[in-house]
């Protein structure tokens, strides 16, 4: 663009050269309407206005201009008694009327305030009566939005004195560093507290706005300021402070929901914590139950008679009798089958040998007794109570061990089907455990194909050992999951994939394995009865299974097995997937498992601590 034509020494002002654009463009505009677009653009008083304005600004700015006077106020008032001695003209009255007018006062005091730059914020004068016998005060002045103070009080049951309870970490309280935990309250506004309730000192508060003072005697020694916490939780269950009659403050508490990540800011009280949602931008930290505080109101709101599902199932039948049952420390199953096959209700048919884990089925009434065992039970299980879990913050990088992923469900729901899915679209990324058993190896199968076959000895050898994450008998034969199959997959760098009962889900979520437990959910039944009107479910004996058609027993089962496992351990699923339609839940069990390897998750501390 060629240079503006200015005199010597002459530098264009931004007015002059917006003025001069259009003529300047001209020659580079080939569209009519684009040049008279710019002119009325350009022409526009209101954008002329805007830099004239802008102009005028830099000019007085740059000749760094001192005010004349720094008390017009004064002079204004000096003014106005002179006036008041004249003669009351027209035109005296009115120039009395606009110096006595708010806004004109208020803006001859800014005026004093910008020229004089005493920007410092001006503290009340201290009280006259002061009793110099008195233990030292503090006069404090926080000026109060929106935003709640951040504090609790309360009254000290001897003296009767209203205290500091507590101070939110990253309120207003907090931030301006003034008032501190034990800090003794003696006015408000000036309104002395000494007879009043901590309530009525709270509607005080709540239905001030500004600037409120504080009268207080300093309790304790002020401690510096300690560091933001980075103990991250998530919690197990949903809060609501607005439902909780224990909490202090009702105001002061923070809701949140099952999931949710917490960074926790205080654990001085053993009580309630002080925490804020992780990622938010608000400072200020609100009130929590405690882990053990929490803990203790679950344990007492659960009845003792509470037991797992299955023992309740069975709990009018003998016990199983068998050497290997342990009341103590497994679970004793009566009419039960070890179930080797689920069912694949897309097509009708079963797939024979793919089970490789082992769940409790009731189908047939006459086999033998069957036993389950895990390394600990589902009453050991119960006696957890999930409030929170210390969390970090996790991604897989590259070439690392991939993470276990345990599917859990009830029985029927296609967990199977799942898996199979997976294994044919990723053969070489996906694999599943081999079992191992005791009986005798049949002519068509191989070692470590269908089966690791190990003697008897050597299998009840390794139960002793804690070598088997579940394992059952069946016609005198053991049958297991180990854990050495789970790393043999691991270490081929292959994503393994588990199936088994969720109260053995606890006894896996260890650094080495760091499981992500997926919960597969059927349906409402209306649907499960639409869905698998055609389908068919595995009841086995050994690997020599019948498939049968699913019955309104088998629907009421699943559901209500999904319900208890979702109440029970519902703590432990990292995804739920309903299982209305096989497509779809495939694609978002594969879409997850995806972002298991590639994203950053909240997993235990221990895990990455380790």
């Amino acid at each position: 663009m060629p240079a503006l034509a200015t005199g010597p020494g002459h530098e264009p002002g931004l007015y002059e050269l917006l003025a001069a654009l259009p003529s300047q463009l001209q020659h580079h505009v080939n569209q009519p309407e684009d040049n008279t677009f710019l002119h009325h653009m350009f022409g526009e008083r209101s954008l002329q206005s805007l830099v004239k304005i802008h102009e005028r600004l830099r000019n007085y700015e740059a000749r760094k201009p001192i005010p004349a006077l720094d008390n017009v106020t004064a002079l204004s008032n000096d003014l106005s008694e002179v006036l008041r001695e004249k003669s009351a003209t027209a035109e005296i009255k009115e120039l009395l009327e606009i110096l006595a007018k708010k806004h004109v006062r208020s803006l001859l005091e800014v005026h004093d305030t910008v020229a004089r730059k005493n920007f410092d914020p001006e503290l009340p004068p201290l009280p006259d009566d002061l009793d110099e016998e008195e233990d030292s005060v503090k006069i404090i002045r926080l000026v109060k939005n929106k935003e709640p103070l951040g504090a609790t009080i309360k009254q000290d049951e001897r003296t009767g004195a209203i205290l500091v309870a507590r101070i939110m970490r990253g309120g207003a309280a907090d931030r301006s560093g003034l008032i501190h935990v034990g800090d003794e309250l003696k006015e408000v506004n000036g309104i002395p507290v000494d007879d009043k309730k901590p309530e009525e000192i709270i509607r005080i508060l709540a239905q001030s706005q500004g600037a409120i003072t504080f009268k207080v005697v300093p309790g304790a020694k002020e401690e510096p300021a300690t560091k933001e916490s980075k103990v991250f939780m998530k919690a197990f269950f949903d809060y609501d402070p607005k439902e909780d009659n224990a909490i202090p403050c009702r105001e002061a508490g923070l809701a949140f929901k099952k999931g949710s990540i917490l960074q926790i800011m205080s654990q001085e009280d053993p009580t309630w914590w002080q925490a804020k949602h992780e990622g938010d931008a608000n400072p200020r930290a609100g009130l929590i139950p405690s882990k053990q505080f929490q803990e203790r109101r679950f344990a007492l709101r659960r009845p003792a008679a509470t037991l797992p599902l299955p023992l309740q199932r069975n709990s009018s039948r003998r016990s199983s009798g068998t050497s290997q049952t342990c009341s103590a420390h497994g679970v004793s199953l009566d009419e039960v089958a070890l179930e080797f096959e689920d069912a694949d209700y897309s097509s009708g048919f079963h797939l024979a040998g793919f089970r490789r884990s082992f769940r409790l089925s009731r189908r047939d009434k006459k086999t033998n007794k069957s036993m389950y065992e895990c390394k600990k039970s589902e009453m050991y299980d119960m006696a957890d109570v999930p409030t929170y879990e210390e969390v970090s913050k996790y991604r897989r990088q590259s070439g690392a061990k991939h993470r276990l992923v345990i599917l859990v469900g009830p029985t029927g729901v296609g967990l199977n089907e799942l898996k199979r899915k997976l294994l044919i679209c990723e053969p070489q990324h996906f694999s599943v455990t081999i079992p191992h058993t005791s009986r005798a190896k049949k002519n068509q199968e191989s070692d470590g194909v269908e089966y690791h076959f190990i003697s008897k000895h050597l299998f009840e050898t390794d139960i002793h050992n804690n070598k088997f994450i579940e394992y059952g008998e069946y016609k005198g034969n053991y049958y297991g999951t180990s854990l050495d199959s789970i790393r043999s997959v691991i270490s081929k760098n292959k994503v393994c994939l588990l199936d088994v009962q969720p109260h053995t889900i606890k006894h896996l979520r260890t650094p080495e394995f760091k499981p992500f437990v997926v919960f597969v959910k059927p349906p409402p039944i209306d649907r499960l009865r639409e869905t698998r009107k055609n389908g068919k479910i595995i009841s086995s004996k050994d690997d020599k299974g019948t498939a049968k058609p699913f019955t309104e027993e088998d629907f009421q089962e699943m559901v209500a097995s999904a319900k208890t496992m979702e109440s029970q351990y519902g703590h432990l699923f990292e995804k739920i997937i309903v299982n209305d339609d096989l497509t779809e839940a495939f694609g978002e069990l594969r879409l997850a498992l995806k972002r298991v390897e590639s994203e950053t998750h909240w997993v235990p501390v221990s895990w990455t601590h380790s």
